[in-house]
């Protein structure tokens, strides 16, 4: 018999019912650190006193009044994400998923507007861009296109990291480049700057937009305040979610003026997205994590975790093989099967989240502190010696 609610997740045996910081409470009272942060959208922890004082202030206030009307918590928002970033122009979603399927039609759109028929948009293997029916033709992996064709047609996957394919590939009919600077289902795989910059300047020859994927690497997570600055390059259109609502369900496309010229009014929309409260929460969790002292402080502590995770791996060879990634997107590549180190983990009190090419991602809160990341480090050595005596 099929269950309440539909069993499209395999879901760790825990019911959480309290956050703290880097912190869940199980509802047996068992306390575990979490080094997930719900996959990179806690940025600032569970139940942070200045998120929670930004909702309950909005909250009694509005919740909803639909984008018929202009809402000025979104606005906000949106002029503060244009004066930090490359963009002139943001629409809010409520998801991640949500921002693809308007960076493809934004794409779309704009070469329609220009009469000119181009419509394939390069990707790359073990991409994840969300998991609607665009999205999932976009990454192109049989596990998440299976069953579920005819698939949208316009997506070329091409090798991850191969820029001899990618040249190959970007001709006067590509229509635009989608990447994740860092992928993270994929396996806490970044492309280097070089690589960025090889992207970027394809694009400029041949007109081609390109489309950066932030949803996961983005919002400080790197020790900037989307990984693509580290490369000095810009996209023409940027998804972002997850961390932008602190654990509300927020998303955003940032684009060019050039790259959205086609999204007039009628072209798109969304009941929910931008609403107050959202905005409310997306707008604090914005104004903390661009400040240069935040970031200053993501990065020494990407430092200080960094150097303990290689410890950690040095410490059990014969569990752990390298540490990858950048700023607080840092993931395990496991010798040992990543899904049994993750119960593992689980055991010993401390959360981490699988990936593809057999990687523990660590994906903590950007604000975690010393003493937990510390902590955190005694309990993965704990649940590697376990592993290992078994």
């Amino acid at each position: 018999m099929i269950t309440t609610v539909l069993p499209t997740y395999n879901r760790a045996p825990l019911s959480f019912v309290k956050g703290e910081g880097s912190w869940l409470v199980e509802a047996d009272g068992r306390r575990f650190l979490d080094l997930g942060a719900g996959i990179a959208v806690n940025a600032l922890g569970h139940a942070n006193p200045e998120l929670v004082a930004t909702l309950t202030e909005q909250a009694q206030n509005l919740w909803h009044v639909s984008n018929l009307y202009t809402i000025p918590q979104q606005q906000a928002l949106a002029d503060l994400l244009v004066d930090q970033t490359f963009a002139d122009t943001v629409f809010f979603t409520n998801s991640g998923t949500e921002t693809l399927e308007l960076a493809v039609k934004m794409v779309r759109k704009y070469w329609y507007d220009k009469g000119t028929p181009r419509a394939t948009i390069l990707t790359f293997e073990g991409a994840f861009h969300g998991r609607s029916t665009a999205a999932i033709a976009a990454a192109g992996s049989e596990k998440m296109v299976k069953g579920f064709g005819p698939l949208m047609p316009g997506f070329k996957q091409l090798p991850w990291g191969d820029m001899d394919a990618f040249a190959a590939a970007m001709d006067d009919t590509v229509a635009a480049v989608l990447v994740e600077p860092i992928q993270g289902e994929g396996g806490i795989r970044p492309l280097s700057e070089a690589e960025l910059r090889i992207l970027r300047e394809a694009c400029d020859k041949t007109g081609a937009l390109l489309v950066f994927d932030e949803v996961q690497c983005g919002m400080g997570r790197t020790g900037k305040l989307f990984a693509h600055e580290w490369a000095g390059v810009t996209p023409d259109v940027m998804m972002v979610a997850k961390g932008i609502g602190g654990g509300f369900p927020l998303g955003a496309v940032l684009a060019t003026e050039s790259a959205a010229a086609g999204m007039v009014a009628g072209t798109h929309g969304s009941t929910y997205g931008g609403n107050p409260l959202a905005c409310a929460v997306g707008l604090k969790v914005t104004q903390i994590v661009s400040d240069p002292a935040f970031l200053a402080e993501v990065n020494r502590k990407a430092g200080l975790l960094r150097q303990k995770l290689e410890g950690l791996v040095a410490a059990h060879p014969d569990s752990f093989e390298t540490v990858r990634g950048a700023g607080l997107i840092l993931g395990i590549k496991c010798k040992a099967p990543a899904g049994d180190l993750a119960v593992a983990a689980r055991e010993a009190g401390v959360l981490v989240v699988p990936a593809a090419d057999n990687v523990l991602r660590i994906l903590p809160p950007l604000n975690i502190p010393d003493e937990d990341i510390a902590e955190a480090m005694t309990r993965l050595d704990t649940a590697a010696t376990a592993y290992e005596g078994k």
